[in-house]
């Protein structure tokens, strides 16, 4: 038996540009979030076990407001249901590829500091390490491809009834900061998209900022996926243009052009907002934007809603009044740390 304890760390992430349109055949760019992360740990066992988390898993709670809120924020099944899902996923891929697994057993824990349902993909995050400890543990890493892995995580929060696109997990899967396109060609062909790494260093210094009660980021794409599936042309043209921005962006970032940045994450906001409606984006995300606005800082969404991305073109005085804005509304602000490469894109994709 392989006595290996083993412990995969993955960090959040935030959309930068182009988002949400990585769900619909478009082009995304999206960074790596050192701040918060998740961990799995994979312990030998003679069986299979996954351990409940004691906060997010567990079932005392010291009063009927924190048990409402622990509900309202992870649903009814915490972490665990992603640690399973995952599994499932692993062993059936494995399976379908001809893998033939040993008899060896382990158990499955995860801890995660990434703040609940504020847009930063925690989910994904839980299930991409689970993953990541299963080929470790099993030594899948030269067996399935890079390029593959970014949609088996998906298809294990498929499982859960979790809807989304492939941007999360294929920052997850790569790290550090990535320019996506998802051409329908390329997706239906090869079940994901193509990938390219950029330089982080080259990104000016960006700004995180999040709520403590924020809204369920589920409730955002609702609408808008039923219109885009009935061909709805106001849809395909915002999804279109969300894309160019991605493109863009990519440019500008590459020339390190901060205004040109700072105008394509406030166009991306607008569109978000013009197409989706200021009753499904909630009034906290707004308040959040506003918080920026108020000092002339973009923002825009690091992905369904509860956080985003400010960028400060005009400098350090500006930077000083965004968090006095923010200690100012009540939000949490931190500056945004980039997470490590760990696969470069397209290099490493099969």
């Amino acid at each position: 038996m392989n006595d290996q304890i083993i412990t995969e760390r993955v960090h959040a992430r935030i959309g930068l540009l182009g988002n949400p349109s990585d769900s619909y055949y478009g082009k995304t760019i999206s960074l790596s979030l050192a701040n918060f992360f998740a961990e799995v740990t994979l312990k030998p066992s003679d069986s299979i076990r996954f351990v409940p988390h004691l906060l997010h898993d567990g079932g005392t709670y010291s009063s009927w407001d924190l048990f409402v809120s622990r509900v309202n924020g992870e649903g009814y099944g915490g972490g665990v249901k992603l640690l399973k899902a995952m599994c499932k996923i692993f062993f059936a891929d494995c399976k379908q590829r001809g893998l033939e697994l040993p008899q060896q057993h382990f158990e499955l824990s995860y801890e995660t500091n990434i703040p609940r349902q504020s847009g930063l993909s925690g989910s994904s995050a839980i299930a991409c390490a689970a993953f990541n400890c299963l080929l470790a543990f099993y030594g899948l890493r030269d067996r399935i491809p890079v390029a593959d892995r970014p949609t088996l995580v998906l298809r294990a929060e498929e499982e859960l009834g979790i809807t989304a696109g492939l941007q999360d997990r294929v920052v997850q899967v790569y790290g550090g900061l990535v320019y996506m396109d998802f051409a329908r060609e390329s997706m239906q062909r090869h079940g994901h998209g193509r990938y390219e790494s950029l330089e982080p260093e080259l990104l000016p210094p960006l700004w995180l900022i999040y709520c403590n009660s924020p809204s369920d980021s589920g409730k955002v794409h609702s609408d808008v996926r039923q219109r885009w599936h009935q061909g709805d042309r106001t849809v395909h043209e915002a999804m279109a243009r969300f894309a160019s921005f991605a493109e863009k962006g990519r440019s500008a970032i590459e020339r390190e052009d901060e205004l040109a940045l700072a105008l394509l994450m406030n166009k991306n906001f607008e569109l978000r907002r013009q197409v989706f409606g200021d009753a499904a984006l909630g009034e906290a995300n707004l308040a959040m934007v506003k918080c920026a606005w108020s000092v002339n800082a973009a923002a825009k969404f690091t992905g369904s809603g509860g956080a985003i991305v400010v960028l400060c073109p005009e400098g350090e005085p500006q930077e000083a009044a965004l968090r006095a804005a923010c200690e100012r509304d009540g939000f949490a602000c931190v500056p945004v740390q980039v997470g490590p490469q760990l696969h470069r894109a397209p290099s490493d994709e099969s």
